[in-house]
C-alpha cells in the first residue's frame, strides 16, 4: 500500500489569502508512505512546516524520514529551516538529490541557513542529516521493498522526476517540468508509464505556456496529456500559478483538465490519496 498526501501545491512563492483558502497557499511539499513503514517527503517547500509538526507529534520519539529534492529553486527548499524533524536530536533525515558539478547539495541546503538569512545555521540543527547525491536514471532501495528511480526532465538548472514504486504500486512526482512546444517530453511521460498516480506541473495555461516556453513548466492541459498517454490511474495537476484562486482552479483548470483525461484534478492541501 502507498498513501500519498499533499501538504503544499504552489509554485513560485507562498499564497495566503482568503481566495486560496481552499487549494492552499505552503510551495511544494508531498508527503508517500508505504507498506514497510517508509516516509518519503517530496520537496521541501513551505508545506514542510506542518508535515513535520504532525510527524513530531503523531511519532512522540524517533522520527526517520527520507527528502527527495526535484531540484534547489528557492520555493523547493525554503520551508526546509522549519522542518521541525531536523530540529529535534535523534531524528534521521536522508536528503537526496541530483549530483552535479560545482556545489554540493549539502552546500547549496545549508547556505540558505546561515546569516544574513537566518540566526542559525545548519550545523545547529540536532537531527542526523544524510546527503546522497545520485545521477540520472539511477533507482536506490529505501528500506525493505520501497525503489525511487530519478529522471532528469527540463528546467533551467535542472529537474528530476521521481518515481517511487512499493509492492507494484507507483507514485510519480514531476514537479517543475516544461515539455517542447508541440509534444510531450517522452522522459516524462516513460517514467510515469502505469503509475497509480501522477504529480504534474501545471503551473500555465496555454497561453502563458507560449509566453514562457523556456521556463520549465508545463500547461495544466500538457499535465492531463501525460497522465492520459502513460496510463496513470489518476493524475494531480501540482505546482499552481500563485495567483490562482481556488475558484480558478476548481472552476476553470480541474473542468478543462478534465475534457482530456477524466482521471484529472487538482491538487490541494489535504488532499489524500490511498493506492493498494
Amino acid at each position: 500500500m502507498i498513501t500519498v498526501r499533499l501538504w503544499g501545491v504552489r509554485g513560485g512563492m507562498p499564497s495566503p489569502g482568503p481566495e486560496t483558502v481552499r487549494v492552499g497557499g505552503n510551495t511544494p511539499c508531498v508527503e508517500v508512505r508505504t507498506g514497510d513503514n517508509q516516509i518519503v517527503i517530496l520537496d521541501a517547500g513551505t508545506g514542510i512546516r506542518p508535515l513535520g509538526q504532525a510527524l513530531v507529534q503523531e511519532a512522540g520519539g524517533r522520527v526517520v524520514v527520507t527528502l527527495l529534492i526535484s531540484h534547489t529553486h528557492w520555493d523547493h527548499i525554503q520551508g526546509f529551516p522549519f522542518f521541525d524533524v531536523a530540529r529535534r536530536r535523534g531524528n534521521r533525515i536522508v536528503i537526496i538529490g541530483e549530483k552535479k558539478v560545482g556545489r554540493t547539495l549539502e552546500a547549496v541546503m545549508a547556505g540558505q541557513l546561515s546569516a544574513p538569512y537566518l540566526p542559525f545555521g545548519y550545523e545547529e540543527l540536532e537531527s542526523d542529516l544524510i546527503t546522497k547525491e545520485i545521477e540520472d536514471g539511477e533507482t536506490i532501495v529505501i528500506g525493505d521493498r520501497t525503489l525511487v528511480t530519478a529522471r532528469s526532465a527540463f528546467h533551467p538548472g535542472g529537474v528530476f522526476v521521481y518515481r517511487i514504486e512499493h509492492d507494484g504500486r507507483s507514485v510519480v512526482y514531476a514537479s517543475d517540468v516544461g515539455h517542447p512546444t508541440g509534444s510531450l517530453d517522452g522522459r516524462v511521460v516513460e517514467i510515469a508509464r502505469g503509475c497509480d498516480v501522477l504529480i504534474h506541473d501545471a503551473n500555465f495555461s496555454d497561453q502563458e505556456k507560449m509566453r514562457h516556453p523556456d521556463w520549465g513548466h508545463s500547461s495544466w492541459r500538457e499535465a492531463a496529456q501525460v497522465g492520459k498517454l502513460a496510463n496513470a490511474g489518476r493524475t494531480v495537476l501540482f505546482h499552481h500559478d500563485f495567483r490562482a484562486t481556488d475558484d480558478f482552479l476548481f472552476d476553470v483548470v480541474e473542468k478543462e483538465a478534465q475534457q482530456i483525461n477524466a482521471n484529472a484534478v487538482v491538487g490541494y492541501e489535504g488532499l489524500e490519496l490511498v493506492v493498494s
